[in-house]
């Protein structure tokens, strides 16, 4: 459906085209949403920034989210986070709060995250398979009182994206196919993004 994530996030910005001049603060989940944010905070004119999560993954089967941890610490878990021992839920949930504090250390060690408070802010992310990561991004977000809260995705099925209809103002998703198997099954080009390539990107170098 998409050449690359530019493709895909040149479309979203269309999307979002009645935003420009608001000042929006977009939030690129990394790191595939990284490169995205990017080309959309410069369409609309915004702010980009990070927002830090991390899907907490099925034993043995780490792709596939079971939950996932934000930044302020707090977690959030699918219903088959139930069938998972509660010994390697938590080793999990910790490893990924190590993570998050690693990446924020890395991608803006010279100031703090940016504050949606008041904000228009537009969450933005490749794709999304279970919603879960999106999900706990929005959920943590709102508790911050932005103005407007709007989840951008290139990608996800659609019950997903009725799930998400529920935690955000506003959902827009391009392609909502009734067959999802992964994300990457919709990207020509997927290539994994790096660090590098983020701390670039957050520095308003398109790399």
């Amino acid at each position: 459906m998409f050449r690359n994530r530019r493709e895909a996030a040149e479309r979203l910005a269309e999307r979002l085209s009645h935003l420009a001049g608001q000042n929006p603060l977009v939030l690129a989940i990394p790191r595939g949403g990284a490169p995205m944010g990017r080309v959309i905070a410069d369409a609309l004119d915004g702010e980009l920034d990070v927002v830090l999560v991390r899907k907490v993954g099925a034993p043995g089967n780490p792709e596939f989210a079971i939950g996932a941890v934000s930044e302020d610490g707090s977690v959030y878990l699918e219903e088959e986070a139930r069938y998972c021992p509660d010994e390697v839920l938590a080793e999990e949930i910790e490893r990924q709060r190590e993570l998050i504090a690693e990446r924020r250390r890395r991608y803006t060690p010279v100031r703090a995250p940016i504050d949606p408070r008041g904000r228009t802010v537009v969450v933005i992310d490749d794709g999304s398979a279970t919603g879960a990561t999106m999900a706990a991004a929005l959920t943590t977000l709102r508790q911050r009182a932005p103005a407007r809260l709007i989840a951008a995705i290139g990608v996800a099925p659609p019950d997903t994206v009725e799930r998400l209809a529920a935690l955000a103002d506003e959902v827009v998703c391009l392609e909502a196919p009734p067959h999802f198997r992964a994300v990457g099954q919709f990207f020509v080009d997927f290539g994994q993004v790096e660090d590098d390539e983020v701390i670039a990107l957050l520095g308003g170098d398109e790399a």
